[in-house]
This record gives C-alpha cells, sequence and structure tokens, in this order.
C-alpha cells in the first residue's frame, strides 16, 4: 500500500504563484509515476500534469504548460507542482496520484492506483 499526502494549497490572487507538494509514504519503491489532477465544482477530475519516476520525463495538459511545473525529489519521495499565472478557472481541488504499473503511461484517472485525499486551491480575481 501507498499512502499520498498533499500539502500547500490555499488562497492566492489571481496572477500569482503556489506550490502544491506531495509525499508518497509505504511500498514507494514501485513507483512507475506521479501526476497532479483537478477537480473544478460541478466538473469531472482533470489531468494536470504527470511525471515519470525513473527519468524525470514530464507532460503537462495544454491549459497548462509553461505555466505549471511539475517536478520530484526521488529521495523524499516527494512531487511537487509549482503554479505561476494563476487564474481564476486554476481554482479547484488539486489531487496528487501514483502509478505502480510499469509502462503505464497514460492521463486517465484509472491509469492511477493511489490517490491523495486533495488540497483546495482558490484563485480569486
Amino acid at each position: 500500500q501507498v499512502q499520498l499526502k498533499e500539502s500547500g494549497g490555499g488562497l492566492v490572487q489571481a496572477g500569482g504563484t503556489l506550490t502544491l507538494s506531495c509525499v508518497a509514504s509505504g511500498r514507494t519503491f514501485s513507483t512507475y509515476s506521479m501526476a497532479w489532477f483537478r477537480q473544478a465544482p460541478g466538473k469531472e477530475r482533470e489531468f494536470v500534469a504527470r511525471i515519470r519516476w525513473r527519468d524525470g520525463t514530464t507532460d503537462y495538459t495544454d491549459s497548462v504548460a509553461g505555466r505549471f511545473r511539475i517536478s520530484r525529489d526521488r529521495p523524499g519521495n516527494r512531487v511537487d507542482l509549482q503554479m505561476n499565472g494563476l487564474k481564476a478557472e486554476d481554482t479547484a481541488i488539486y489531487y496528487c496520484a501514483l502509478c505502480t504499473r510499469f509502462g503505464t503511461w497514460g492521463i486517465d484517472s484509472g491509469d492511477f492506483d493511489y490517490w491523495g485525499q486533495g488540497t483546495q486551491v482558490t484563485v480569486s480575481s
């Protein structure tokens, strides 16, 4: 089993910066990738960014590319999401996710095996 704990959410003005962190504990040796998803009120959960644990390859959804940056700290079993130039439409609950299946490089919720509880990000305009 793996446990994920997010932190760093909060209230920020439009144009501001916020950094989310997610620490994994438990059987983390099988980590293949980690990702961030978000869910805004009344909307479905959507992929935001992902990183492959072994080589650090990253990928972003178009709406955050160039503004958000995902990074990892392998010894600390931590993944961060630096969010710059925040917009009101970035307001959502942000979830950390972890995939243990080697070679599964997807962006659907079903591609990930473990999830955090989520952290609220609110951007005021």
